[in-house]
C-alpha cells in the first residue's frame, strides 16, 4: 500500500493491471471503449517507464441478464455470451489495446477458483447458510433471480426497475424490497417461499476495510462515499442463487449456483491463471506476493462492489489486497449518460464505420482525463475541434513539417547544437507530464506534450528555417534550429505514446528511434531522419455523435 504524499505513485516494479469486466449480453458500447483507452494509456506508461506489467481483463458472462437476452435470441446462454465475447475481442483490437490476456469468467480457471476461494472462506468462518424468504413466481414455478423480478425502487420510487439495483438513483436492494413486484417474465405478482442460501460475512470485515480505505490513496471522493456505507453498517452478502441459473454449481448442491457478483471479480483471477499458465508462470506471484502491485480500473456504478465486497473476499482468502483501484466517471452526451431512448447510445462499431481511425478516440478522452471522478462530455463539435485544432493543429503538424523538412532541404542529416533554453524547457514540461502520468493525471500529461509543441512552433516561426534554407543563408543556425526542434519532438512524442502509439510509431520510424522515459529527455545534436509518413489527417465534418 501506498500512503502520504506520494501514495499513488506505484513503485513497485512488477504490476498486474485490470480493467472492469464488460457484462457478455450486448454490443461494446463507447462506455466500453472509454474504459478499455483508459487502462491501456497507463498501461502503456508504466510500461514506458521501465515497469513490468500484465494487463489482463476479461467477459464477465453469468447470471439472469445474459440468460434472459439469449432467450430472446433464441440461444443457449454459452452460445449468445461467445458470440459476444468475440466482439470485446475485435472491440480492444480495434482500439489499440496492450491487454495481455483476455479471457472469460465461463471457464475452468474461474470455475476452480471461485470454487477454491469458498472453500477458504468457509474454512476461515467467513460463509455460513441460513433459510431466507424469496420471491416465487406460481405461474413460473420458480424463484426469482434479481433480474427476473421488477418493480419500483425502495430508494427513489423510480418505475420498472430489477430486484438489484436501481439505474435512476444508484442504490442496491433486495428484490422483497421493492414497490409492487413482478414477475418479469409472466407479469404476475409472486409470493413469498423460503429457501436455504449461502451468505459471505461482509460484516466482518468492516475494521479492516476502513482501516484499507483509510490508508490508501484512493480518490477522495471514493473513499467519503465508502465511509458512509462503512459507518451506515455494512451487510452480509448473498452469494448464491437457486437454479435455473446461468453460473457455477455450488459443491454438494444439487440446484444452488454461485452469484454472478461471486465469481465474476475471481475472473481477474482466472485470466492472471490462463495467461500464466501459457507463459509458464505461476500465477500466485501476482496475487500473494508484496512486491507486485495490482491496479483496478472501474466505472463508478460498481465501487461497492470493488472496494467493498471484492478486498473482503482476498482477505477471507489471504491473497493481496489492491494497491490502488482507480474509478473514472460516465461518457455524457448532451449533458446525461449514454441512453437507447433519447438516441444517445453509441455503439463502438458505429464509431469505427464513421471513422476508422481509434486514435482520435485516444487522444479525446486523454485529454479530458483527470485523476477525479468525472463524467466526460462528448459532442460532434468538441471532438472534431480537439482532433483538427488541438492535435492536428500542433504537435502533428509540427512533427510531420521537421521530419519533411530534415529529410527533404538537409538530406535527413542534422548536426547542430542544441538551442539551450528550448531545450531545457522541454525537459522540465517532459518530468511533469511524466509526473502528472503517476498520478494518473492524464489529462495534464497531454497537456504537457502539448504544451512542448507549441513552443517548437513558436522557435519555428520565430527563426524561419525554411527561408534560410532555400536562400543558402546561415545553415548553421538552421541545423541548430532542426536539431532543437527534433528533441523536443521526441520530448513530446514519449508523452504521448501511451495515447496515440500508432502515430507516435511513425514518427520513431522517420527518427529510427524507439522512444521510453528513460531515454527520450537525452538531447542529441545529431539525427538521422527517414522520409516520414503521413501522421494523421483531420476529420471531415461528419455526424460522428
Amino acid at each position: 500500500m501506498f500512503i502520504g504524499d506520494d501514495a499513488m505513485r506505484i513503485d513497485k516494479k512488477e504490476i498486474l493491471m485490470t480493467s472492469a469486466l464488460p457484462y457478455g449480453n450486448g454490443n461494446p458500447h463507447l462506455g466500453h471503449g472509454f474504459e478499455f483507452i483508459l487502462a491501456d494509456i497507463m498501461a502503456r506508461f508504466y510500461r514506458l517507464s521501465g515497469r513490468k506489467l500484465i494487463y489482463v481483463c476479461a467477459t464477465d458472462a453469468h447470471g439472469t441478464p445474459i440468460e434472459l437476452r439469449a432467450k430472446q435470441h433464441n440461444m443457449s446462454p454459452e452460445e449468445f455470451v461467445k458470440i459476444n465475447h468475440e466482439k470485446f475481442k475485435k472491440a480492444l483490437k480495434f482500439l489499440e489495446s496492450s491487454v495481455d490476456n483476455y479471457y472469460i469468467t465461463h471457464s475452468k480457471e474461474n470455475e476452480e477458483l471461485a470454487v477454491m476461494m469458498f472453500k477458504i472462506a468457509m474454512e476461515n468462518g467467513y460463509i455460513y447458510t441460513k433459510d431466507i424468504e424469496l420471491l416465487y413466481c406460481e405461474k413460473c414455478k420458480r424463484f426469482l433471480p434479481d433480474r427476473y423480478v421488477k418493480g419500483k425502487c425502495p430508494k427513489c420510487g423510480a418505475e420498472d426497475q430489477y430486484g438489484d439495483i436501481c439505474e435512476a438513483c444508484g442504490s442496491t436492494h433486495n428484490p422483497k424490497e421493492l414497490i409492487d413486484p413482478k414477475c418479469a417474465i409472466c407479469g404476475s405478482k409472486p409470493i413469498t417461499k423460503k429457501s436455504k442460501h449461502y451468505f459471505f460475512k461482509l460484516s466482518a470485515f468492516s475494521k479492516k476495510l476502513e482501516e484499507y480505505i483509510t490508508k490508501s490513496d484512493f480518490q477522495e471522493e471514493v473513499k467519503n462515499y465508502l465511509m458512509d456505507w462503512i459507518n451506515k453498517g455494512l451487510e452480509d452478502w448473498c452469494i448464491s442463487r437457486d437454479g435455473p441459473y446461468f453460473g457455477f454449481k455450488i459443491p454438494g448442491e444439487e440446484n444452488k449456483y454461485f452469484y454472478v457478483w461471486w465469481d465474476a471479480p475471481i475472473g481477474y483471477l482466472a485470466s492472471t491463471m490462463n495467461y500464466c499458465e501459457k507463459k509458464g508462470e505461476d500465477w500466485k506471484r501476482y496475487w500473494m506476493c508484496d512486491e507486485t502491485g495490482i491496479i483496478h480500473v472501474i466505472g463508478k456504478d460498481i465501487i461497492y462492489f470493488h472496494y467493498l465486497f471484492w478486498p473482503a473476499m482476498l482477505m477471507a482468502c489471504n491473497f493481496s489486497l489492491p494497491d490502488y483501484i482507480h474509478t473514472h466517471g460516465f461518457i455524457t452526451i448532451g449533458g446525461s449518460k449514454m441512453s437507447k431512448s433519447r438516441g444517445t447510445f453509441i455503439e463502438l462499431k458505429d464509431y469505427e464505420e464513421k471513422v476508422k481511425d481509434p486514435e482520435y478516440l485516444r487522444f479525446y478522452f486523454a485529454y479530458h482525463l483527470s485523476n477525479k471522478v468525472c463524467d466526460i462530455e462528448i459532442s460532434n463539435e468538441a471532438f472534431i475541434k480537439t482532433i483538427n485544432n488541438v492535435l492536428i493543429g500542433n504537435f502533428v503538424n509540427l512533427s510531420y513539417r521537421i521530419l519533411s523538412f530534415s529529410h527533404k532541404f538537409l538530406n535527413g542529416d542534422v548536426k547542430g547544437k542544441v538551442v539551450e533554453e528550448y531545450v531545457e524547457k522541454s525537459k522540465k514540461m517532459l518530468k511533469e507530464g511524466r509526473e502528472a502520468y503517476e498520478y494518473w493525471n492524464i489529462k495534464e500529461a497531454v497537456e504537457k506534450a502539448l504544451e512542448i509543441a507549441g513552443l517548437g512552433n513558436t522557435l519555428f516561426q520565430k527563426e524561419e528555417p525554411w527561408k534560410k534554407v532555400k536562400e543558402k543563408e546561415n545553415i548553421e543556425n538552421v541545423k541548430n534550429v532542426i536539431v532543437t526542434l527534433l528533441n523536443m519532438i521526441k520530448m513530446s512524442s514519449v508523452l504521448l505514446k501511451p495515447v496515440i502509439p500508432s502515430v507516435i510509431s511513425k514518427i520513431e520510424k522517420s527518427m529510427n528511434k524507439n522512444l521510453d522515459f528513460d531515454n527520450a529527455g537525452i538531447v542529441e545534436n545529431e539525427y538521422h531522419i527517414k522520409k516520414p509518413e503521413i501522421l494523421m489527417k483531420k476529420i471531415d465534418d461528419i455526424l460522428i455523435f
